[in-house]
C-alpha cells in the first residue's frame, strides 16, 4: 500500500513547497524545521493506524477514560539527512524507541555507479513491534530496501511504515517489488518522475543532507 499525502489538501504542501524552493533553501535552519514539521505530520497520520488501549486518567474532578498507545513504535532513520525528519516523528511519538543507521553512497570512478555502504546500526530489537523507517529522499530505493533488510536482523516487526518526503517513481517501484508480501505501508509526500544517472530525483530538492548540515567532502 502506498499513501501519498501530497495528493491531499493540507498544510503539508506548503512545507513541501518551501523545502523545494531554492531561495528558501539558503536558510538551513528553515530547511531543517520544515523537514521536522513534515515529520510531525507523517507521525500524526501514522498514529491513526497504531493500536490503542483504554486507560483511566485521574483528573482534579474525577476519572476520565482515555485511549493511549498500546505499545511504542521504533523510529529508525538513515544518517545524516534523516535526523530532522526523525526528530519530527519523535516530537509526536515522544516515547518511541529509536534506531539509527549509518549508511552512504560509495561512487565508482565513473561518478555514476555506486553501492550503498552500511557501517553500523544502533537500536533496539524490532521483534513484535511497529517499525517506522524514515529517510527524506527515496531515489533509487536501494538504500531503503537495504536499511529495511538490515533492521529485520534485529527482529520481525508486526508492521513497518516506510516514509519519505519525496520519492522517485522508479525508486517507489523498486521498493514495492522488494517488500511485496511483507506487512509494509509506504508513505510519501510527493512522487517525482525523473531520476538522473547519479540517482538524484528531478525536480526533487537537491541534496537533503547538504541542505540540512552543509556540504560534505
Amino acid at each position: 500500500m502506498v499513501i501519498n499525502l501530497g495528493t491531499q489538501s493540507s498544510i503539508l504542501n506548503q512545507f513541501m513547497a518551501e523545502l523545494r524552493d531554492s531561495n528558501i533553501q539558503k536558510d538551513s535552519l528553515r530547511f531543517r524545521r520544515n523537514m521536522e514539521r513534515i515529520g510531525e505530520i507523517f507521525a500524526y497520520e501514522i498514529s491513526k493506524q497504531l493500536e490503542y488501549k483504554q486507560t483511566e486518567v485521574q483528573t482534579p474532578l474525577g476519572v476520565a477514560q482515555v485511549p493511549q498507545l498500546a505499545a511504542q513504535p521504533v523510529i529508525a532513520s538513515v544518517l545524516r539527512a534523516g535526523l530532522p525528519f526523525h526528530q519530527g516523528f519523535l516530537n509526536v511519538l515522544d516515547k518511541a524507541e529509536n534506531a539509527f543507521i549509518s549508511a552512504c553512497r560509495k561512487y565508482e570512478k565513473d561518478g555514476c555507479t555506486f553501492h550503498i555502504s552500511f557501517d553500523h546500526i544502533a537500536g533496539p530489537s524490532t521483534d513484535g513491534k511497529t517499525l517506522i523507517l524514515v529517510d527524506p529522499m527515496q531515489a533509487s530505493g536501494a538504500s531503503m530496501v537495504l536499511a529495511y533488510q538490515a533492521l529485520l536482523k534485529k527482529g520481525t516487526p508486526v508492521h513497518t511504515h516506510i516514509v519519505s518526503v519525496i520519492s522517485s517513481r522508479e525508486g517507489l517501484d523498486y521498493l514495492q517489488r522488494n517488500v511485496a508480501g511483507q506487512p509494509v505501508t509506504i508513505w510519501t509526500g510527493a512522487i517525482d518522475d525523473e531520476l538522473t544517472a547519479k540517482s538524484y530525483i528531478v525536480p526533487g530538492l537537491g541534496d537533503a543532507g547538504d541542505l540540512c548540515y552543509g556540504e560534505k567532502e
